[in-house]
């Protein structure tokens, strides 16, 4: 997934983009991760997206949406994979 996710953001790289966009993980205090994924400029710019929100106990949960053009995810300590998952395969049905 990591290489995966250096490929996608190298690819994205075209000497503008990276200089506005990118892509941020960080994590929460509840506790938890945050991912966004700047989409201006690539392949998944305004394309479609349904909203995930899944509730399986306190520390096994993700929710992400699309909005102004970022994917937004946050999730679980241990839902990290899960969530880069859900953006990749949402990038693989859209090429």
């Amino acid at each position: 997934m990591i290489e995966w996710l250096e490929d996608w953001y190298l690819n994205n790289c075209d000497g503008d983009w990276e200089h506005s966009y990118g892509i941020k993980i960080g994590t929460l205090d509840n506790p938890g991760w945050t991912i966004s994924f700047d989409l201006n400029g690539t392949i998944l710019e305004d394309i479609n997206f349904s909203t995930i929100d899944i509730e399986r106990s306190d520390n096994d949960w993700i929710y992400c949406k699309v909005e102004e053009n970022i994917f937004k995810a946050a999730g679980g300590p241990k839902n990290l994979k899960e969530m880069l998952s859900i953006f990749k395969d949402w990038l693989n049905n859209n090429l």
